[in-house]
């Protein structure tokens, strides 16, 4: 019977090249080649190709688990030099790694950063977090598929961290980012209605980008979020976002056509995109930064300071946490309960109103 494990390998491969890291000199070179999955860069380019094939990740974790575990393998020849079976990986190996890379003893590999030279940078608190939930998930598939007895990173554990208050933005700036759009062309109509659905959704900038036009019921006033872990919820869209995504969309298939229900809601208006090409993360950014100079707003606010906005603002008129907790689409409340300390003026007048000793 012929070994199907290349054929995922390569797969794994294309992944990795679809994450944005390439499959140059850089790349780890067993990785193009190998069948055994005990070799390290086998066993994370099975652990990818399972992410997206069996669990459907974003792309956005692909990219980022694909670009974290190939600085692993990168690191390894002279980290671990003798660990070349993905059986030898120990618990002590890992805190090694996580250690060089908090430090930025060890330089990122050119590719693998967005970069084009190899760069030594430390990690702050969350990036080390985030490097070691990266590294249990690995581990845990190793020891799930029998790559290796047990799970070498049961123990191995992130930095503590202060949890920041997010960033977010105040009603009266929320309204001048909204109004930044100015125009009935194609491009200020869309960007007006990818704001408006930003913020009255609260959705995250990549459930935004995978909306079709399927997705959009302007009857009911609601929209089909994907959010993560496949997991879909319901946003609502208000008065204003319903508004500007009908003048979009009639503005949108005039020039494009009507297009089918499965196409993106929010297309391209660059003239070497004449079909309409689905918006990705990095077009709402630019969008969003060109909009934010302006209004003349802080250029640190994202995609993702909308969602804040739309949660602190709820949260502030009173909304209970637990629907707050739906709306944003957190598997825990934990998650959501942040949005409380924003508003402790409000949270301070309830209690003194219904404390009887306030």
């Amino acid at each position: 019977m012929q070994d199907s494990r290349p054929v995922i390998l390569l797969d794994a491969i294309q992944v990795h090249r679809d994450a944005g890291l390439g499959c140059g000199s850089d790349d780890p070179a067993p990785m193009t080649a190998v069948s055994d999955l005990r070799v390290p860069a086998a066993a994370v380019a099975a652990f990818i190709a399972e992410l997206r094939d069996a669990r459907g990740s974003s792309p956005h974790t692909l990219r980022a688990y694909a670009t974290e575990l190939a600085r692993l393998v990168a690191w390894l020849p002279t980290g671990a030099p003798d660990l070349t079976d993905i059986a030898l990986l120990d618990a002590s190996t890992l805190r090694a790694y996580v250690a060089d890379r908090a430090a930025g003893a060890f330089p990122i590999p050119a590719g693998t950063s967005g970069k084009k030279h190899a760069a030594a940078v430390g990690l702050a608190p969350a990036s080390t977090a985030r490097l070691v939930a990266c590294l249990r998930a690995f581990c845990r598939y190793c020891a799930r598929t029998g790559l290796r007895a047990g799970d070498p990173s049961a123990l191995l554990r992130g930095p503590r961290q202060r949890r920041k208050l997010p960033h977010w933005l105040e009603p009266d700036e929320i309204s001048a980012l909204l109004a930044a759009p100015q125009g009935d062309d194609e491009a200020a109509l869309r960007d007006r209605a990818l704001l408006e659905t930003l913020y009255s959704t609260g959705m995250r900038v990549g459930e935004l980008v995978a909306v079709d036009d399927a997705d959009l019921d302007p009857a009911a006033g609601t929209c089909l979020i994907r959010g993560k872990g496949r997991k879909e919820r319901l946003g609502l869209l208000g008065g204003p976002a319903l508004a500007a995504l009908a003048a979009y969309r009639i503005r949108r298939d005039a020039v494009h056509g009507a297009g089918t229900s499965d196409r993106g809601s929010f297309l391209s208006v660059r003239a070497r995109h004449p079909g309409g090409r689905r918006l990705t993360d990095r077009d709402v950014r630019r969008i969003l930064l060109r909009h934010l100079v302006a209004c003349g707003l802080s250029l640190k606010t994202t995609p993702h300071t909308l969602r804040h906005s739309f949660a602190t603002h709820l949260v502030q008129a009173g909304a209970d946490i637990r629907s707050v907790q739906e709306l944003l689409g957190h598997a825990s409340l934990s998650t959501t309960a942040i949005y409380t300390h924003l508003s402790l003026d409000a949270l301070r007048e309830v209690y003194r109103k219904a404390h009887p000793r306030a």
